[in-house]
């Protein structure tokens, strides 16, 4: 606002609007002065002060318009120490500037188009990532990468062209993953694999907000990486998904803040080519293994004959692959269950991801059914009530939110499969209608995708009480006496036409709309599929 229209709505008198130009023109010209302050040599602590003021203004977008220029925008560049592309980090001094200068620079980019634009023009990503190289095996200096890494984050959260930049033109995906390396202190043992410390310490809170950083600005960076075609790119989506698996096996300062690393580490992992998700277990070392037998030599022997076991260090063990990251990410998607809201953004992610290794790799599919789908041995209940994985999922199968429902529906049915009449097993139909209607597999059969042969061996428990389960519900109900049993051949008929009518009555209205199913397994109204059938027969007739 310039001060002919600031003195015009003074001179108007509105007591309201006064208040307000005036408030708006002081803020300007306090952005303005203190641009000018930044400029001259003046001491750090000045310089401090005059940024930490800026950053609280910059949170107004009005404010922002007119002081967002190239000029300022390059003196906040300069005091964040990304304009020097040789300039080492050593004069602690001048930290705080950094870090404040980085501050105000995030609120500026988020909240002002026009600093967007003139982020391109001064190629800003490039220059972040120069002064991460500058500081990334440098522990005391969390701060400046924690917003170096926001401010890589939101760059490329606003502009597409530069996620293709950061890929491919500053090699992005290699220098945020060693980011990660450095914050969690990564010891490979192998090429793919890292030293576990389960009783070292957790993170510290500097640490973990850097790691979350990283693995948002990676996130944006891998957006498509599904596009994976050179050996190169394998190598190094296998590489962060290594470091992945160890970040799900290490705690933060807080559980919160747990919660929010392997969280983001999550919506990461689903971006990973589902074919290099396979470091995501791994075999077991030689100490690992005789320690296996040993400790399989004390289980009973039902548990014995389920190939799963805790070692006595916590390692989750399933057909000699160690699988606790896998364990993770289920406690992590069950207790986002039981938060029991934000499903679509809090729970789809993960299901997603366990749906995707269970599909590609045998023994995880293998360890999540062992986990989740158990051989059954009660039925009396239905299989939505309870408080297993299982009983939870499953009231998912009917949940309102159409994404929620249809990914945990999948989950399932991947688990057995893709094999209808093992899935009914452990749903009941009523709860896989849904999928099966959608997937045209009401009439039985099995999905598109091929899996091991093995059989799923049931449980004498079920297999005795098996005739007796109703299929719709799912679980076993006593036999219920024939109310037509008593009936005469006249009232059966009296019935049998009162319940036509209604259905007749039902129809007419457009109540009700009689279905039926077409060859191909999907609904189609009764009248259609039994033309389709009419066809078939004819056709089969003229061949005969």
């Amino acid at each position: 606002m310039d001060e002919e229209r600031a003195l015009y709505i003074v001179r108007a008198g509105e007591a309201g609007a006064i208040e307000r130009v005036l408030r708006d023109y002081s803020d300007k010209k306090l952005c303005e002065g203190i641009f000018k302050v930044l400029v001259k040599d003046v001491p750090t602590t000045c310089q401090v002060s005059c940024l930490e003021v800026l950053r609280i203004l910059s949170r107004d977008k009005k404010i922002l318009v007119p002081v967002t220029t190239k000029e300022n925008m390059q003196i906040l560049l300069r005091l964040a120490k990304l304009n020097e592309s040789d300039d080492s980090l050593e004069k602690v001094s001048e930290f705080p500037v950094i870090v404040e200068s980085l501050k105000c620079l995030c609120n500026i980019v988020f909240n002002s188009q026009m600093a967007q634009q003139l982020s391109l023009e001064l190629n800003l990503a490039a220059k972040l990532c120069n002064l991460l190289k500058k500081c990334k095996d440098r522990k005391f200096i969390n701060d400046i990468k924690c917003f170096d890494l926001r401010l890589l984050f939101l760059l490329s959260l606003l502009h597409t062209d530069i996620r293709s930049q950061l890929r491919y033109e500053l090699q992005g995906l290699p220098l945020l993953t060693q980011i990660l390396e450095s914050a969690f202190s990564i010891k490979w043992t192998d090429e793919y694999e890292s030293a576990i410390d389960h009783n070292g310490p957790p993170l510290s809170p500097q640490e973990t907000d850097c790691a979350i950083e990283a693995l948002k600005a990676l996130f944006n960076v891998t957006v498509d990486s599904w596009k994976v075609h050179k050996e190169s790119d394998s190598h190094q989506f296998r590489v962060m998904a290594a470091v992945l698996r160890h970040c799900l096996l290490i705690v933060g300062p807080t559980e919160d803040k747990t919660e929010e690393l392997h969280s983001n580490a999550v919506n990461l992992l689903s971006n990973v080519p589902v074919s290099c998700l396979d470091v995501l277990i791994c075999p077991l070392t030689h100490e690992e293994t005789a320690q296996e037998a040993t400790t399989l030599d004390e289980l009973p022997s039902e548990k014995t004959a389920a190939k799963e076991t805790v070692l006595k260090n916590n390692t989750m063990v399933y057909n000699g692959m160690n699988m606790e990251a896998i364990h993770v990410l289920l406690n992590f998607m069950e207790k986002r269950i039981d938060k029991g809201s934000s499903y679509r953004e809090g729970l789809t992610p993960v299901l997603s991801l366990l749906t995707e290794c269970s599909r590609a790799h045998r023994n995880i599919r293998k360890f999540l059914k062992d986990q989740v789908l158990p051989p059954l041995r009660d039925v009396t209940n239905r299989p939505e009530v309870g408080s297993t994985v299982r009983n939870k999922l499953v009231r998912l199968m009917t949940h309102v939110d159409l994404g929620v429902k249809q990914i945990a529906a999948e989950f399932l049915f991947v688990l057995c499969k893709e094999r209808v009449d093992s899935l009914l097993k452990y749903t009941g139909y009523g709860n896989a209608a849904g999928l099966l209607a959608a997937r045209g597999l009401l009439a039985g059969g099995r999905g598109d995708n091929w899996y091991s042969e093995d059989e799923d061996t049931d449980t004498e428990e079920y297999k005795n009480a098996k005739p007796n389960i109703n299929l719709i519900t799912g679980h076993l109900e006593e036999p219920m006496p024939n109310p037509i049993d008593e009936m005469t051949e006249e009232q059966k008929e009296y019935e049998a036409m009162k319940l036509v009518n209604m259905l007749d009555k039902l129809s007419r209205e457009e109540l009700l709309k009689p279905m039926g199913l077409k060859p191909d397994g999907t609904i189609t109204p009764l009248e259609e599929a039994l033309n389709q059938y009419s066809v078939i027969e004819e056709t089969s007739s003229d061949t005969d």
